[in-house]
């Protein structure tokens, strides 16, 4: 499933890049206005997540082409480390970086998350986008908690809708793709101990805020 979904991102890396640009290119002016919106909401409310940001550590996991990672980077974070599983996507963050100069606050590496070092803990996590597309979201959810300090924050993909149901459509033989319903993200979340959480419905999403009980 993991080789399927790297290859999957691999492939789509560009076109996911155009989506957060301003190029007028063919993929931009296809893309529905809920997509974009969902990826905006997204992006604003995980930068804000992630405050106060001055000396703190982060974990991007996912982290594409590096929008999430470079803006904290530029916000005063001590450090950020991005990780991906496609190799085209960590390539395009890390020229992001270092046109931008950012390359000593952020470092971007192909990584399987669940093979990072449980030692190592950061004081921000973020998980946007990554929940679609893994099988068992309690263990995800339970290592993201297990090695942050602070807050962690995730997307989940509603089941409900007419975009459901064409992005159901469109991944069918390109990856697998998991869509939950508010009831699902509950009794998940529940399972968490040691926190506390919100969820916020965005579009055609749930953006969920973990906070860790010190």
């Amino acid at each position: 499933m993991k080789d399927q979904t790297a290859d999957f991102f691999q492939r789509y890396a560009h076109d996911f890049d155009a989506i957060y640009g301003n190029k007028h290119s063919v993929f931009n002016a296809l893309i529905n206005k809920y997509l974009r919106t969902s990826m905006r909401l997204r992006y604003e409310r995980s930068l804000a997540a992630c405050q106060p940001i001055a000396d703190k550590t982060v974990l991007d996991v996912g982290c594409g082409p590096g929008h999430y990672s470079l803006a904290l980077a530029r916000m005063g974070a001590l450090h950020v480390t991005g990780i991906d599983f496609a190799p085209a996507m960590i390539q395009l963050a890390n020229l992001k970086a270092d046109s931008m100069q950012l390359n000593d606050s952020c470092e971007f590496t192909v990584a399987d998350f669940f093979a990072l070092d449980d030692t190592t803990h950061y004081d921000y996590s973020i998980l946007m986008g990554f929940m679609d597309y893994m099988s068992d979201p309690l263990q995800t959810i339970l290592k993201a908690v297990s090695i942050t300090r602070h807050r962690a924050v995730f997307s989940f993909p509603s089941s409900t809708g007419i975009l459901a149901w064409q992005r159901r459509l469109r991944y069918k033989k390109r990856c697998p793709l998991y869509l939950y319903s508010r009831k699902e993200l509950i009794a998940l979340f529940d399972q968490v101990p040691n926190v506390t959480y919100t969820i916020e419905p965005i579009a055609r999403d749930f953006f969920v805020t973990v906070d860790i009980l010190q």
